[in-house]
């Protein structure tokens, strides 16, 4: 008599000849690929905004101003760079959870038990249409709203008036052509000693200042900052090369600094600041400013990366299938070309549409097509043969080639020795 475990049958299970508790099977595959979902993300959005992170600091150390601007820069990153890292993570997670089941037997039981291939792969594909709903909100509506707020912080950083405080031993671009340092600066960054300043006047000119002290500070309006020297000397070199020397107890510079930060201009001046219903919307107005090409580019480009998710289950349930643990790098490798060349393709199909070389939906969609149905058949080929997909053949080439490698590398030495 068996050992194994009775399994009720319902009237449904016994009509389509699949056991009953599959639901169980959909929730255990769905929880085992989340976590490495999530880990994948975490890890990938963070390495991405660190490196990021690092060049806004030093945006903000040359340009100045407050830390919470690098806060909120790295958070209106966050939508782009969760675009590019959710399909890797997608595929990189399933891959992982198909290879594990493999090695510990589990997709032998639940083949055994009359679970087809597809059926077996029917919570990644569940999984890949949720994340693909989640990508048209991100790509078409989310992501916009981002660019355009970070490109705002971004323009108030750059254009954002100087606000006359001076590092000690440190140069500073105050705009309109003048560069100042200082020996010595007080607490609050105002009063200097042993001033420097080199100053390009719009005629042409050039003027080099030194001053045993200076004061900085704003006019009564608080419209501009002025600059007050004292003791000092200043050499005024004309545009034909004729210098001046002018020596002074009390000087103020004549060109004030305005306080004002210019205005950033209104959202949708670049088609990636654009929403895909205003997309739409302007690839159809004859009287639009941007271009029709970008806009059918930018358009067909995001409804199409959305809609790859949910063909990434197809391509990474037989290359788990044909993955053990020693080939679970070849796998990943494999994948990442494979992922890398595909992104490619629509870049450079999206690039050859924006210049008018092909129409939009034929640059874009035909890779897309493409990589669809190299997809299908490969799912295919797994579920009529589950231990022979074209993956497997493919791993087992390339162990026999790193063994030979290997080999060779081993006999090199000896050789030498002799």
């Amino acid at each position: 008599m068996s050992d194994l475990p009775v399994i009720p049958v319902t009237e449904r299970a016994a009509r389509t000849g699949i056991p009953g508790g599959t639901r169980l099977i959909d929730r255990y595959i769905l929880r085992e690929t989340l976590k490495p979902l999530a880990v994948s993300l975490a890890v990938v959005l963070v390495a991405l905004l660190m490196e990021r992170i690092l060049r806004l600091f030093n945006l903000l150390a040359v340009h100045g101003g407050p830390f919470d601007m690098v806060i909120r820069m790295a958070a209106n990153l966050v939508p782009h760079y969760l675009g590019l890292a959710l399909p890797a993570a997608f595929f990189i997670s399933m891959f992982v959870v198909v290879s594990r089941l493999g090695e510990d037997n589990e997709l032998d039981a639940l083949q055994s038990t009359g679970l087809s291939v597809p059926r077996i792969g029917r919570p990644f594909l569940w999984l890949g249409g949720g994340l693909m709903l989640f990508s048209i909100l991100l790509f078409g509506f989310l992501q916009p709203y981002s660019r355009y707020a970070y490109s705002a912080i971004y323009h108030g950083v750059i254009n954002a008036a100087w606000d006359a405080t001076v590092p000690e031993s440190a140069f500073v671009e105050a705009g309109d052509g003048v560069m100042l340092t200082a020996d010595l600066v007080d607490p609050t960054g105002r009063a200097l000693e042993r001033v420097f300043i080199h100053q390009t006047r719009p005629d042409g000119e050039e003027w080099v200042t030194t001053a045993a002290t200076g004061r900085l500070g704003a006019n009564p309006e608080r419209t501009h900052i002025l600059m007050t020297l004292h003791n000092g000397v200043q050499i005024r070199t004309t545009a034909a090369g004729e210098p001046h020397v002018l020596e002074f107890a009390t000087l103020t510079l004549d060109h004030p600094f305005n306080l004002d930060v210019p205005p950033f201009r209104a959202r949708g001046g670049s088609e990636r600041e654009l929403t895909l219903v205003e997309l739409w919307r302007e690839m159809h107005d004859p009287t639009s400013l941007l271009s029709p090409r970008v806009l059918a580019a930018e358009f067909h480009a995001r409804i199409v990366r959305a809609l790859t998710l949910p063909l990434l289950p197809l391509l990474a349930v037989p290359m788990g299938m044909a993955a053990k643990r020693a080939r679970r790098g070849q796998g990943v490798a494999m994948a990442a070309i494979i992922l890398v060349v595909y992104n490619h393709a629509i870049q450079l199909g999206e690039s050859l549409a924006d210049v008018g070389r092909v129409p939009a939906p034929v640059g874009i969609w035909v890779p897309f097509a493409l990589f669809g149905i190299l997809c299908l058949w490969l799912f295919r080929r797994a579920q009529q043969r589950p231990g022979e997909n074209p993956f497997a053949s493919t791993f087992e080439r390339v162990d026999d080639l790193l063994q030979r490698l290997g080999q060779l590398w081993r006999r090199r030495p000896r050789e030498s020795k002799a």
